[in-house]
């Protein structure tokens, strides 16, 4: 038996904590917070995402970050074997639409519940409010942690602690601290998954719009950075929506302003949206410009795409020439918005950036640096796309990192 020493109490730390102790270990798992699972709690609107039952090669795709690096761990843990890790543990699930993973009660409280629970019969011991201020490490082997002046001993340490994002559940970045401070080199981080404010004024009167079945193109000078289909929201700072925060992963280390591009109606092409417009322009040659579009566009859009247009919102529909409605079709395909940053970690998602994984040991998620550590979850440089995805790469983690400590 082995003295485990596990910081940060997420759904990371969690998981290994139980499989540490059924593999006969003494556990401790140190959590700062006066409550366990705070950011998981919040997860999925409350509802928590817990996986996506795809296979590992399904799960490696939905990676934005080192995905290679998740390959044995995947393989090891994937997501049918995630499900079944907490049916067994006492919590019932279901699958809903694009293969997701909750809770049956839809509670996430329910997900932190059977894992304290699992946690208590292994008798694992949970310390709230005990804040990690670094590691003992001597010749290269770590021998415990310190709270402040006290030290307590371990044969092995896991750290779980987690991101930068959603600061008001606790997260703080210590977990990175801890890296660096022996010799680990740690990934700048960023804000993923997360809304984006924009430059233009008339998004603010767009506000509350949602926009469904359209493309967002995302790029930086000549390069595209991004490009997606799906649902997006207009809000007072810019956009947000799941399509967007899925192309707000994929802009790592990037000078602002990029350039957005929506196309409103991705299923036509160039071609079957002029034959629209001109069959619109049939029917409501008599009337204004401004009044030509109401079976083309939401009513909120209208002004927005007759201002883009360079049309004079007054001019007949009769009196548009083929260059005017060239102008209004290029804005329709790519309305043009300019984007000048993310928002705050506090609407981010998940953290990108994190321990280098290039010193992490896959296949146990054991430090190379330093013997008998161990980094799990999103204090690694990897991240994931929304749909269960994040929480899958914690769960796999974890469960190797548990797992491996016998072996060590």
């Amino acid at each position: 038996m082995k003295k485990v020493i596990i910081i940060g109490g997420g759904p990371a730390g969690m998981v290994a904590a139980i499989m540490a102790a059924r593999n006969g270990h003494d556990v401790i798992l140190l959590e700062q917070n006066e409550k366990l699972g705070k950011k998981l709690y919040i997860t999925g609107k409350g509802r928590c995402n817990l996986t996506n039952v795809v296979d590992v090669e399904a799960l490696l795709k939905h990676v934005v970050t080192n995905p290679k690096f998740l390959y044995s761990s995947f393989y090891t843990f994937d997501s049918d074997s995630a499900v079944r890790f907490f049916n067994e543990i006492g919590l019932e699930t279901k699958v809903e639409r694009g293969n997701r993973v909750f809770p049956l009660s839809d509670k996430s409280s329910d997900v932190i519940r059977v894992l304290e629970e699992a946690m208590k019969t292994l008798k694992v011991t949970v310390r709230l409010r005990s804040k990690v201020t670094g590691l003992a490490i001597e010749n290269r082997i770590v021998k415990g942690v310190y709270l402040g002046d006290v030290r307590l001993d371990a044969d092995d340490v896991i750290v779980a602690t987690g991101g930068v994002s959603y600061q008001m559940t606790g997260a703080t970045g210590d977990g990175y601290q801890f890296a660096k401070a022996v010799g680990h080199k740690v990934v700048k981080q960023e804000q993923g998954l997360v809304p984006l404010n924009t430059v233009e004024d008339w998004v603010k009167d767009l506000q509350g719009l949602s926009l469904k079945n359209v493309e967002l193109m995302l790029k930086a000078k000549d390069k595209v950075l991004y490009r997606g289909f799906g649902e997006m929201l207009f809000t007072h700072f810019g956009i947000s929506g799941p399509l967007v925060l899925t192309g707000s992963s994929y802009l790592k280390n990037i000078h602002y302003p990029i350039q957005g591009f929506i196309d409103l109606k991705p299923k036509l092409s160039i071609e079957q949206m002029d034959n629209r417009l001109l069959k619109d322009f049939e029917i409501y040659n008599r009337k204004n410009f401004e009044n030509a579009l109401a079976d083309l566009l939401p009513k909120k859009l209208i002004p927005v795409v007759v201002k883009l247009s360079g049309i004079d919102p007054s001019k007949k529909v009769d009196q548009i020439t083929k260059e005017e409605r060239l102008k209004l079709l290029e804005t329709l395909k790519a309305l043009p918005i300019s984007i000048n940053g993310k928002r705050g970690y506090n609407e981010a998602i998940i953290t990108q950036g994190g321990v280098d994984v290039r010193e992490i040991n896959p296949n146990t998620m054991a430090s190379k640096l330093v013997d008998h550590l161990y980094f799990i979850g999103e204090v690694l440089d990897l991240d994931a796309l929304t749909g269960g995805f994040n929480l899958q790469i914690a769960f796999s983690t974890a469960y190797l990192a548990g797992i491996s400590i016998e072996k060590s």
